[in-house]
């Protein structure tokens, strides 16, 4: 890892920031949401005193994130939120910007968890987070209790062992307890909020709040429509097969193709394979989206019948144990299984790696095969982690427009108005969605239709919106 300016950051490669800026400029001509607002709100700089912390996958898109918040006036430090996502040239291109940001494509889970810590660690305290996954507001939440254990027993709190990754943040976790047995106290009171991106994140974060344990107020930027229905389902759509192609060469016409979860990501996969010949098959244990998936024409199956035909495999649920070794064993030879889930749960993983009986062969970063007793093949891609992050670049420019756009608002809106907010999740306001919606109106040369005083008042909403109701499923 390189370090060779005057920044607090730890890259790749600093080489790799021309290649970068070059790439940051190409993405905001597909990003008119986010230019939008600087266009907007660059001279007011309502971010200006906000202290930003970011866990988001470092990627060109998100540079034009970072950059957004910056020119809002914000001071920010970043992290990937995946050990797999970060694009090299995108983090050098921040680092020379003299942006602090701590992540590089391939990271070991140690490294990961220090970077995250490394990007709370503003010189006063982070006031603000961006999450995608909840881990910063994970490492925040678990330092304070084991700050509070360790005050009442005089003891460093015992090491998880339910997992790997659970294990090396406790660590992290005593290790700072010696250094500072009030670093995630004084960080917390700090913190006016967060907004946070992902489904995964988001089932984290009402859990907290039902449990009344968490620590300041939340966005849940999912579940803006602009969000969710667009990010979800149309970005899915297009980068499943981009990182499954770049990984595999493999055709997908003709192939049996199975779709784990049949919500907004499941939907976008199950349409990308389709939409490339496939024969798509769909597991679901909710039976609107199962009765959903039957009516677009997709078997809805079980994957312990699955498991035996299908060729190419994606998990979407952000549930955990969804392919299991079971699954794995009984598979034909050269199947192929990838997750576009956040997290590396929903495979289970460990009990193939860890398997003496089973070899495995990189064939490329990213790309392994698991070889079985009987000379069977399985291909397994970024290791359970997200497939279009690991193996490819993630979802195109401009619908990360409308998940960053929302992300901006949010962001404004926990820093000018903390008053408004207690230690709840909140989702944007109905007329912050159009709005997001109608700045990537243009980009699309959509001709809006506009209702007359008449039409508006027949329908009991104003002529500008909103024009749907909160209760409203589209």
């Amino acid at each position: 890892m390189t370090n060779t300016v005057d920044t607090d950051y730890l890259i790749k490669d600093l080489a790799l920031a021309d290649w970068g800026r070059k790439e940051i400029r190409i993405a905001e001509a597909e990003m008119p949401g986010l230019m939008a607002l600087r266009e907007e709100f660059g001279d007011q700089k309502p971010l200006a005193g906000a202290r930003i912390t970011g866990s988001l996958h470092m990627t060109i898109q998100t540079a034009v994130l970072i950059e957004t918040l910056v020119e809002l006036g914000a001071d920010v430090r970043w992290a990937s939120c995946n050990i797999y996502s970060t694009q090299d040239h995108a983090a050098a291109a921040i680092a020379a910007a003299g942006i602090p940001v701590f992540a590089y494509k391939g990271e070991t889970l140690e490294e990961y968890w220090q970077y995250t810590k490394s990007a709370l660690n503003h010189p006063d305290g982070p006031n603000l987070i961006v999450d995608d996954g909840g881990d910063a507001t994970l490492l925040v939440h678990r330092g304070v209790e084991r700050e509070m254990e360790f005050e009442k027993t005089g003891k460093l709190p015992a090491i998880s062992t339910d997992n790997k990754e659970l294990t090396i943040v406790d660590q992290l976790l005593n290790d700072t307890l010696e250094e500072d047995s009030s670093f995630w106290r004084r960080m917390a009171e700090g913190l006016k909020g967060v907004s946070e991106e992902t489904t995964t994140g988001v089932h984290r974060l009402y859990q907290m709040a039902r449990e009344g344990s968490l620590m300041f107020p939340a966005f849940n930027v999912n579940d803006s429509v602009t969000k969710s229905k667009f990010d979800n389902l149309y970005g899915c759509r297009e980068s499943l097969l981009d990182g499954i192609k770049r990984a595999t060469d493999v055709m997908v016409a003709g192939k049996k193709c199975v779709v784990l979860g049949y919500g907004d990501v499941g939907k976008g996969c199950a349409q990308a394979f389709r939409g490339m010949g496939a024969m798509v098959f769909v597991t679901e244990v909710d039976p609107i989206c199962a009765l959903q998936a039957a009516m677009e024409g997709f078997p809805v199956v079980k994957m312990d019948e699955a498991c035996a035909y299908g060729d190419i495999f994606v998990t979407t649920t952000g549930n955990v144990d969804v392919i299991t070794r079971d699954h794995m064993d009984r598979m034909k030879n050269e199947a192929i299984v990838c997750n576009i889930g956040h997290f590396d749960s929903e495979i289970q993983v460990d009990a193939v790696y860890d398997d003496p009986n089973l070899v495995v062969h990189e064939v490329k970063p990213q790309v392994e095969q698991v070889e079985w007793p009987d000379g069977k093949r399985v291909t397994i891609l970024a290791r359970g982690r997200l497939v279009n992050l690991g193996c490819a670049t993630g979802h195109p420019s401009f619908v990360m427009s409308a998940s960053f756009t929302n992300q901006v608002l949010a962001q404004i809106e926990l820093w000018v108005n903390p008053d408004n907010y207690e230690n709840q999740v909140y989702v944007l306001p109905k007329q912050l969605d159009e709005k997001v919606a109608r700045l990537h109106l243009g980009k699309l040369e959509v001709a809006l239709t506009e209702m007359t005083p008449k039409q508006a008042e027949y329908l009991g909403v104003e002529v500008d919106g909103p024009y749907k109701p909160d209760h409203y499923r589209y």
